[in-house]
């Protein structure tokens, strides 16, 4: 069933566009989506591309995943393209399955023509998919040449059996006029960033507060406290400078990318981008180290990276269009609905 609310803000339901969907975890989303994303606007001819972040890939496993605010808050800030469009349509579709998904979108859009993006690296895959079959009679597919994943991949069992349906890459901007089944592989330039990769270099935050490291005499610090004083200093800032509606979320439990989520408004461009600088050369001056700070440029929403305090820096029209605090609660709330049920089946057996 679909729901009442609109998953795609600012698309119209009578859209004809040609829109490439990129789904995902985007567990970090990296360089290597928007390579495959910018080179389908240019290759397939396409007015825009969708990121159809995933609150959780059924074939993984949730450990490792950040939440899912998290995932989508990154995945926007990296794609600032005014052709790119980052959204969770899953939670308020209600749909799991890639299958699904795309079937939705056809009947909340019919007139769009829309168009499957991957890596090459997923056509191995696509056998584990659910439907997956039915995935390429519902949509036109395009494969994207991946590093160690090019013309091998072509020889896996989803291309094999949907071989007669591939149309030439030199003829790849017609894919999304074709009906399906239709696929084309799009032999581009080769991106090595992975996400897997980047989880693997992340560095791991400890558990065990102050451990005993090899020297007996000598200790790590006790980092216990240290994200509620960043907070507190976050927070002395953000009202220092007037900024608005200030909530503080806690991730404590929840994700290994940082201790709280912190979210502020101003008034204008100018006073968002203020607030976050003030914010980070405080954070400097206290010793916290060099302070990322992305999204300056718009001056929309600007996120200040402080550590184990991630501030996200909004005008107000922004803040309300992402409502990031009300995917926090979406997402709580899907994970306790199969919490529910399965509390109601132990109830009955």
């Amino acid at each position: 069933m679909i729901s009442a609310r609109h998953p795609m803000p600012g698309v119209p339901r009578d859209t004809r566009r040609r829109i490439g969907l990129l789904g995902g975890s985007f567990n970090p989303a990296h360089e290597g989506h928007l390579h495959v994303s910018l080179e389908a606007l240019k290759r397939l001819g396409l007015d825009e591309v969708w990121w159809l972040v995933s609150p959780q890939n059924p074939l993984k496993s949730g450990e490792g995943m950040e939440p899912l605010p998290t995932r989508l808050a990154r995945a926007k800030q990296l794609a600032r393209h005014p052709r790119i469009k980052v959204e969770a349509p899953e939670l308020l579709l209600g749909t799991r399955y890639t299958l699904d998904t795309v079937q939705a979108l056809k009947r909340l859009y019919p007139q769009a023509r829309f168009v499957w993006l991957m890596g090459a690296d997923i056509l191995p895959q696509l056998v584990n998919w659910e439907g997956w079959r039915d995935l390429f009679a519902a949509v036109p597919i395009a494969a994207f040449a991946r590093p160690g994943w090019s013309y091998a991949a072509l020889q896996s069992a989803a291309p094999r059996a949907f071989a007669r349906f591939r149309i030439d890459a030199a003829q790849a901007r017609r894919l999304a006029d074709c009906a399906p089944p239709a696929w084309c592989f799009i032999p581009s330039r080769l991106d090595s960033h992975s996400a897997t990769a980047i989880r693997a270099v992340r560095p791991k935050r400890s558990r065990a507060k102050g451990k005993t490291i090899t020297d007996p005499t000598r200790t790590l610090p006790d980092r216990s406290k240290t994200a509620d004083a960043v907070l507190a200093l976050v927070r002395r800032s953000l009202e220092d400078d007037k900024a608005e509606d200030i909530v503080a979320i806690d991730l404590k439990g929840k994700s290994a990318f940082a201790d709280y989520m912190v979210i502020a408004s101003g008034r204008s461009t100018r006073q968002v981008v203020a607030i976050a600088d003030h914010l980070a050369e405080r954070l400097k001056h206290a010793g916290y180290g060099p302070i990322p700070v992305e999204g300056k440029q718009g001056g929309d929403w600007v996120l200040v990276d402080g550590g184990d305090v991630v501030v996200h820096v909004f005008r107000p029209e922004t803040r309300a269009f992402y409502a990031l605090e009300k995917m926090w609660a979406l997402e709580n709330e899907a994970a306790a609905k199969p919490k529910a049920a399965r509390a109601r089946r132990k109830r009955t057996t």
